[in-house]
């Protein structure tokens, strides 16, 4: 063999790997290729998911905005209870001085 045989023999079988190796490219491609309906579906799941995080977003106002609406009866109930406990210790207070007092008024009669 030579040299220009050579050249044509390596030329040809270069060319043969080119061939084949675009021929594997074009038969991948023809495989994976995104049809329409693919297409379709995803944008569907797009919106299903966009719809969906929305949803979300609403549950988490409305739950921030019933956790702030029962704090701020806690905080009344409590001010409430408070208040009340201060009646009762002041009644008890005013009880336990007209005790004291009907005691003294017995004993001075």
């Amino acid at each position: 063999m030579n040299r220009t045989e050579f050249i044509i023999a390596t030329a040809a079988i270069l060319f043969v790997a080119f061939c084949l190796g675009w021929f594997a490219s074009w038969l991948i491609n023809r495989f994976t290729r995104v049809t329409k309906a693919d297409i379709g579906e995803l944008d569907r799941m797009a919106q299903a998911l966009h719809e969906a995080e929305e949803t979300r977003d609403q549950a988490i106002t409305y739950l921030q905005q019933r956790e702030a609406e029962m704090t701020n009866q806690l905080h009344q109930t409590e001010a409430e209870l408070r208040a009340a406990m201060d009646g009762l210790r002041e009644a008890r207070h005013e009880a336990e001085e007209l005790r004291a007092y009907i005691e003294r008024y017995n004993v001075g009669a």
